[in-house]
């Protein structure tokens, strides 16, 4: 047995069971690529010359509802999937075999496959590469098996798995394929928004993004995907900043400190307005309103591309508040409870990636000043003063008590000012100082129609609607 290769019990037993009744069985895939190169398997694929009803007659209670040959093994541990020998058909949609049909030899399954790297087989014993494919491991090469201009065209997605296993793994991708890429770019248009989303997901939460997002941009598929960031390209900045925009957004996103894809994805794109917002040239441009033209821009780009609402809120929140200013002897304690109320403190540490990432992004080499150390500090220590009316010292019924009050948006108007108060000076948060200033508000408050009490409510809330949209 290759002594690189250690599976798990359970995989070994659907091998092993598979084998006792006369089947063959391997592991290819990913998994085996994986644990070639020592990294731990996200799911287990197992390939058989046993078809799907006899993969099920050795294997009860198992899943199987598709049309290539793929049975779901539920084992303790762990899902094996377990799929018959296939040899496709044509492609005429560049993404879908045109009919599936059951091959009967491993040489023809492995023949169908992307890269030489995933094209390869493991019976529990011997490693079987019939495309190189442990050569171009130790290689750190990205190669199509066979013709690649072919495999691309027979599924357009494989253009971007091969750009998203560079930014993974670190390989480089084989001349001839990289060749092969870039003249077939245009095929990308067959491939379903959420593909394309799911695959840039994978590439910017990989250990180099910036590689991933500079081959696509190389390559050409960056301007059929995210054109709004293919825009910032030799497009300069100002005084401020040595990098391009498209160099400057790229640059956060690989100096961007959190793992999670979507505070990535903000850095990626916090400075996307710039390019529409620029006024002037040279060193005095300006980009005034740049993160609210970003934040529109992120969101038509993230619908385009099937993002859920919360995760498009998220983002655009983050892209939205980037600019947030914190020099200190120049904010009040107000203001960063401001700042804190509008961000939401659950989204705080995010946002602060996000700036950092801005930082690095633009050439600094130190990610937190001790401007920005001293916000995290006043941010802490303001938590614990009210942010959010449900934090005052009265309520919506004590108001409807004092002053006789049905139910409606007058008491939330009465609130959010009374908050906005409270934000001033924390102090104020008493039921006697809150119950006074009420009284001055009453004939302000009172004399409007619960249409327009309504409408102040909804720019409040369309204020907050981000922070609320992703909470929890």
């Amino acid at each position: 047995m290759d002594n690189r290769i250690i599976l798990p019990t359970d995989v070994q037993h659907v091998m092993q069971v598979l084998q006792a009744a006369g089947f063959e069985a391997f592991i290819v895939g990913g998994c085996l690529r994986d644990l070639l190169l020592q990294r731990e398997p996200k799911d287990w694929d197992v390939t058989t010359n046993a078809l799907p009803e006899q993969i099920q007659a050795v294997f009860p209670n198992t899943f199987y509802a598709n049309i290539f040959g793929t049975v779901t093994v539920q084992q303790p541990t762990c899902a094996v999937e377990v799929t018959t020998y296939r040899a496709d058909g044509a492609y005429s949609d560049f993404r879908h075999p045109d009919a599936v049909r059951f091959g009967i030899s491993l040489k023809e399954d492995l023949a169908r496959r992307d890269f030489t790297i995933n094209a390869l087989a493991f019976d529990g014993a011997a490693v079987i590469d019939l495309w190189q494919g442990q050569t171009h491991l130790q290689q750190s090469l990205i190669q199509a098996v066979g013709d690649a201009t072919t495999r691309f065209r027979e599924d357009a997605l494989r253009m971007l798995r091969a750009i998203r296993f560079s930014s993974q793994l670190g390989f480089n991708i084989e001349a001839h394929t990289w060749t092969a890429l870039q003249q077939q770019v245009a095929l990308v248009q067959h491939v379903s928004a959420e593909r394309i989303r799911d695959e840039l997901i994978k590439l910017i939460a990989s250990e180099n993004p910036l590689k991933g997002i500079w081959l696509l941009h190389t390559s050409g598929l960056l301007q059929r995907i995210i054109p709004e960031l293919e825009a910032g390209v030799g497009v300069a900045q100002n005084l401020h900043h040595i990098y391009t925009i498209f160099a400057h957004n790229v640059f956060a996103l690989q100096f961007c400190p959190s793992d999670d894809w979507r505070v990535r994805l903000a850095a990626l794109l916090h400075d996307v307005g710039k390019t529409q917002a620029k006024v002037g040239t040279g060193k005095f441009a300006t980009f005034y309103q740049h993160e609210h033209i970003g934040a529109k821009q992120a969101r038509a780009i993230m619908k385009r591309l099937a993002f859920s609402n919360d995760d498009i809120a998220k983002v655009t929140h983050l892209i939205r508040n980037h600019m947030f200013y914190y020099n200190i002897g120049e904010i009040t304690d107000a203001a960063v409870r401001r700042l804190v109320r509008r961000v939401g403190i659950e989204n705080m540490q995010d946002l602060m990636a996000v700036r950092i990432a801005d930082r690095l992004g633009s050439g600094v080499y130190k990610d937190k000043p001790f401007k920005l150390q001293e916000l995290e500090r006043r941010i802490e220590y303001v938590q614990k003063d009210p942010i959010s009316t449900s934090m005052l010292a009265i309520d919506g019924v004590d108001l409807m008590k004092q002053f006789h009050f049905k139910p409606g948006a007058k008491v939330g108007v009465f609130l959010h000012r009374l908050l906005d108060d409270v934000m001033d000076d924390p102090k104020r948060n008493t039921v006697e100082y809150l119950q006074q200033r009420a009284q001055e508000l009453f004939p302000e408050i009172d004399k409007l129609s619960e249409a327009e009490a309504r409408g102040i409510m909804k720019t409040y809330r369309e204020a907050l609607a981000d922070v609320n949209a992703f909470k929890g």
